[in-house]
């Protein structure tokens, strides 16, 4: 069986997952969801053309807009966040299970109706976001592939700047709910019993495609660690929103963690094409030898995915520019407006891409020569880690503001008292 063959069959076996990031689309079945002509099947070889024809100006082109239109879903999200920030204590239940368990063993003792709350509030959320996400995804891949656009380059942005929005809209309509009929005990309970209810239709319905019935069965350790990992950036939160030197960063931490996000999404669903493309699982090509790349052919080469990331980098600053004047524009008491602050802002979502950046070469090197797709086994865990890189620093550029800020009253204080009479 020659490489082609395998390259073709393993498009098959990964399932719809795949399907959606590498931008290829499922064949016809019968017994499938989803039905599609040959006429609009791609080819492996096809795909191949197509990816090595980009340039930094087509990339760059294709990203901007998908890139703009995020960056306003998420300076939505962030307002949202804020707005509900004063809304009793439904902040306290957007720092996840691991923030809940971690303050019950601090206080030794656990909230049993915060635990309903959250669990209730998850629960219908991730049914409700996962629905409408997953039709999405599937429009905007099949109507990139119509309009002979590369999914990969506008199918994660747009897709991830509607689910920070969509998921954090619903999530914060369905606690605001939930906590005020906290009273009636058996509203929360008995949401979760039965969506968890209908967990065997599901069952059932992945069962008609072996490959996504394979993803049900694996899949779930990256998710789940991911979300560990993430959970840490919303402890972080949680610890700070409330402090008065952090002021204003719930607007900012879906921007920083979102952009961090979809850019790093972006490069590793391109690389994932690129292997798919050139090579067969578990073998990287000879010029992707190295697990531990030079960080400087990670971004200062000729190749494709180093044009790529050059130009997701260059993509960064510009675009955190535009969604803050949009915040401040709409929040401007909220947030700190120091040209200072805007320095250290701009240098810690620099510093978050460029390390996601690397770690996305890197991490898509070492899951394809375990025969792993990078789609499912690398996003999750550089989305996490973009959580947790975004938070972490974006805490700490309030927190140097606010030191400097301090600083400069307090000089502006003792000079007068300094002064000869």
């Amino acid at each position: 069986m020659d490489g082609t063959e395998t390259r073709q069959r393993r498009a098959e076996e990964l399932g719809l997952p795949y399907t959606l990031s590498t931008g290829r689309l499922p064949r016809a079945s019968e017994d499938g969801p989803l039905s599609v002509p040959e006429s609009q099947r791609v080819s492996p070889k096809l795909l191949g053309t197509e990816l090595s024809r980009e340039t930094a100006l087509s990339i760059g082109l294709q990203v901007i807009v998908p890139f703009m239109f995020a960056g306003l879903g998420l300076s939505g999200a962030g307002i949202l966040l804020n707005y509900f920030q004063v809304q009793a204590t439904v902040v306290g239940f957007l720092a996840a299970m691991a923030a809940l368990l971690l303050g019950a063993l601090s206080r030794g003792e656990l909230d049993f109706e915060k635990v309903e709350l959250l669990c209730a509030s998850s629960v219908i959320t991730a049914f409700l976001a996962a629905f409408a996400l997953g039709m999405l995804m599937v429009c905007i891949v099949i109507g990139a592939r119509k309009l002979g656009v590369n999914p990969d380059n506008i199918a994660t942005p747009i897709a991830a700047s509607l689910g920070d929005l969509i998921t954090l809209s619903i999530l914060a309509f369905f606690s605001s709910f939930f906590y005020k009929h906290k009273d009636s005990r058996y509203v929360a309970p008995l949401v979760c019993i039965g969506l968890m209810a209908l967990t065997p239709v599901w069952v059932l319905t992945a069962k008609r495609s072996p490959p996504i019935m394979e993803i049900l069965k694996f899949g779930w350790f990256p998710i789940i660690l991911a979300m560990m990992i993430s959970s840490f950036g919303g402890l972080i939160l949680n610890k700070t929103i409330s402090k008065e030197q952090y002021k204003g960063m719930a607007i900012f931490t879906p921007i920083i963690c979102g952009v961090g996000g979809n850019l790093v999404a972006i490069q590793t669903s391109r690389i994932s094409t690129y292997l798919h493309m050139w090579s067969t699982p578990g073998v990287l090509p000879l010029w992707m030898k190295k697990f531990w790349p030079n960080p400087c052919s990670t971004f200062c080469t000729s190749e494709i995915n180093s044009m790529s990331a050059r130009v997701l980098l260059f993509l960064v600053i510009p675009g955190h520019l535009i969604f803050l004047y949009v915040i401040y524009l709409v929040e401007g008491h909220s947030v700190p407006n120091s040209k200072t602050f805007v320095v250290f802002y701009l240098l810690a979502g620099l510093i978050q891409v460029t390390i996601l950046l690397y770690l996305a070469e890197v991490m898509a090197r070492l899951t394809w020569h375990q025969s792993l797709d990078p789609d499912n086994h690398c996003i999750p865990y550089l989305t996490g880690l973009g959580d947790l890189l975004g938070t972490g620093l974006l805490a700490l550029c309030f927190l140097i503001s606010w030191l400097l800020r301090s600083e400069a009253e307090l000089d502006g204080i003792l000079e007068p008292a300094s002064a000869p009479p």
